[in-house]
């Protein structure tokens, strides 16, 4: 009879940054375990359950026995299973006894090609298992595979150790309404949990869960737990967005789930703290609100930070006054603490801490952080000559860019690296650019964030991405399949991004050497940019198909290794919009063919000096043709690519099409002829050129 399933595993609190992932494991192990031992219908559906103190899974369509299955077994090679007589040998015998099947006769035995050779089969009807062992099986193979960040040893009234997550209390396992007498961690399943620590009304936190299909029903009701996590996570964000009427609510996804993961029965409370603490830069109050008091902050419609916030509460009261007073409480010292550092790090100026970044070693084979800087300020000073831009802007900002690492307030927020520089830079008077160029170098932090905003910010955030790669990749800490413990990925797409998007006309070749430069006095250095120049267009692939183009459009660009990125969105626009006209598939394709057909000449086009097309040597009416529209479409071709029209360089090529295409249909390429070889290869080079300046339309070719 198929009936839902339940099992939930009580335990003590979990850890809450895991309890997703542990729920979610749970619940995927007994389903997979399930499913392979052919407990559940095609039309199961499993339902996931995690709060602080439970795992737990209900499945529907749950058989009790699963069914019968024919199975054709191999016995044995007919060569091994029969003597020169054909009687049954030896290991036959064997072999079925092994099997189960000991009074089995060779007449019994089905005759069939295995191979190359013959093999003795036997088909017999097994019978379905019952629920409660494959259940068993399953259930302790999802509880041995947890992602469990560290495993808890304790011993059991009993005195057996047990090592788990956390201590587990008790074990449900109902079909339907049937208890199924499973064992796990010691425990005998039951239908019995508990509820709410404290919400529970008649003092009693003992639940009976009558039968699977009413488990998060009876516990909402009876025993003031809402069982799913996503279920309470988003009666929390309502409560919240609720609570802050006007104001702006910050409630970041990791937040959302940490607090998720601590309550059983979720109320939001409105709590306050003093005025004068808004004096404190807003990030500072905020990071120490969520991150050590799980808080949310609010803003008003302009994001300053309010002096009210929220809290999410595991007790529902009329009266909570104490609840509220008690996380006010809490939280001043927090505050306290971060204006105290705020006050006491205003009294130096970011340019007096600089000498003390040679205390701060950045690597033991690159040196120290004030090293690090000087580089890093040679190469942003560089790049803002490169660009035109401030100079003197840029040195002073990649300078200070570092120095608000020795400040208190970073010292305890670390997350807050960046944000204080700018806020100390401007304290100290410093220029708005340079300030700026405090947090900005850091972007983008992660994908989507937001490039810098300033000239300065630019060259610095710059500056100290290709630093990074450089230094990094040349002392072999390369990333290295998922791991990239310097976050290099990330510093590479940084760079490819500021290029790309604020089109910047810099030549990677060039802000490699330079990088790579500035480490000229570290002992043993071997220039790396090679090897980062391909780790980058990778990383350029990867950025270009995220944003819709196809792979062979990417490679037609990619594939020439471009030095320059500010153009490469245009070009990959105009190959798209090549690849829609009728005549790009044939050009590809004779793309395709000119660029075999010159590779395996390369060395006869050298030899020949690589000389233009000789016109007194052209012979057939098709090489003439396409020489001559050569010539006409060569002009068109150049005035467009001049003024950056690289759709249009394409598009004037498809005047090419029944020329090319005649060409290879009417002419001998590798003529026996020397001179008439050599020219006919001149007049492709020719057309191979003018047709690959935008992109390698071959890469278009199917």
């Amino acid at each position: 009879m198929n009936q839902t399933l339940l099992i939930e595993l009580l335990t003590e609190e979990l850890p809450p940054k895991a309890l997703a992932k542990l729920g979610a494991a749970f619940a995927a192990g007994i389903v997979n375990g399930l499913q392979s031992r052919d407990f559940l219908e095609a039309d199961s559906v499993a339902t996931t359950y995690a709060t602080p103190r439970r795992l737990a899974v209900s499945i529907t369509g749950v058989r009790a026995t699963s069914p019968d299955k024919s199975i054709r077994e191999k016995v044995l090679p007919v060569s091994v299973a029969l003597d020169a007589n054909g009687n049954g040998t030896a290991p036959l015998a064997k072999k079925l006894a092994a099997l189960g099947f000991p009074d089995l006769t060779v007449a019994q035995l089905e005759r069939a090609q295995d191979g190359k050779a013959e093999s003795f089969f036997y088909t017999y009807t097994a019978a379905g298992s019952a629920l409660q062992a494959g259940l068993q099986a399953a259930l302790e193979e999802s509880a041995a595979k947890l992602p469990i960040p560290k495993l808890m040893s304790y011993q059991r009234p009993d005195g057996a150790t047990v090592n788990f997550v956390r201590p587990a209390h008790s074990l449900i396992a109902l079909h339907g309404a049937t208890v199924l007498p499973l064992t796990l961690l010691g425990l005998t399943a039951s239908n019995s949990t508990l509820g709410h620590r404290f919400l529970m009304a008649d003092g009693s936190r003992s639940i009976t869960i009558a039968h699977a299909d009413n488990y998060a029903a009876t516990l909402a009701e009876q025993g003031k737990v809402i069982a799913g996590f996503d279920a309470r996570k988003e009666q929390i964000r309502a409560a919240l967005l609720a609570k802050a009427g006007a104001d702006q609510v910050l409630m970041p996804e990791a937040l959302l789930d940490e607090v998720t993961a601590l309550v059983e029965w979720p109320v939001v409370y409105e709590c306050n703290f003093e005025e004068q603490f808004l004096a404190v830069p807003q990030e500072c109050l905020i990071l120490t609100m969520q991150t050590n008091q799980k808080y949310f902050a609010l803003t008003d419609a302009q994001g300053k930070l309010r002096s009210r916030f929220l809290i999410v509460s595991n007790i529902a009261t009329a009266t909570p006054a104490a609840i509220v007073g008690g996380n006010e409480r809490v939280v001043r010292p927090r505050l306290s603490d971060a204006k105290f550092f705020f006050e006491q790090d205003k009294k130096k100026t970011l340019g007096s801490r600089l000498p003390l970044l040679k205390n701060v070693v950045y690597h033991n084979k690159l040196g120290t952080q004030a090293e690090r800087s000087e580089r890093v300020t040679a190469l942003a000073a560089a790049i803002a000559r490169a660009l035109g831009s401030d100079v003197p802007l840029a040195t002073r900002g990649a300078m200070l860019a570092k120095a608000d690492l020795l400040t208190d307030m970073v010292g305890e927020f670390p997350e807050l690296q960046g944000i204080m520089g700018t806020y100390y830079a401007r304290h100290d008077g410093e220029h708005e650019e340079v300030a700026l160029a405090a947090s900005e170098h850091y972007q983008p932090r992660f994908a989507g964030d937001a490039l810098p905003s300033t000239a300065t910010g630019t060259a610095v955030a710059l500056a100290d991405k290709l630093e990074t790669l450089v230094g990094i990749w040349a002392i072999g800490l390369q990333p290295t399949g998922d791991k990239d413990p310097f976050a290099l990925r990330r510093h590479a797409l940084g760079v490819l991004r500021m290029l790309v998007e604020k089109r910047l006309p810099l030549a990677i070749s060039a802000v490699l050497a330079d990088a790579a430069a500035e480490f000229a006095a570290v002992p043993g250095f071997k220039n790396p940019a090679a090897e980062v120049t391909v780790f980058m267009l990778d990383r350029l692939r990867g950025m270009l198909r995220e944003r819709g183009f196809s792979p062979n459009e990417i490679e037609a660009v990619v594939a020439q290794n471009p030095d320059r990125l500010d153009d490469v969105v245009q070009r990959l626009e105009a190959v798209q919009a090549f690849a829609a006209l009728p005549e790009s598939a044939s050009l590809a394709a004779a793309n395709k063919r000119i660029t075999n057909i010159l590779k395996k000449n390369e060395q006869a086009l050298a030899q020949s000096g690589n000389a233009g097309v000789n016109a007194a040597l052209l012979q057939d009416a098709a090489e003439k043709n396409l020489a001559a529209a050569v010539t006409r479409v060569q002009p068109e071709v150049d005035a467009a690519f001049a003024r950056g029209d690289f759709a249009g360089t394409l598009k004037t090529l498809a005047q090419l099409r029944d020329d090319v295409d005649a060409f290879f249909n009417d002419v001998m390429v590798m003529a026996e002829d020397v001179a008439l070889r050599n020219n006919r290869l001149a007049l492709l080079s020719s057309l191979h050129g003018m047709m690959n300046r935008v992109a390698d339309i071959s890469k278009l070719a199917a």
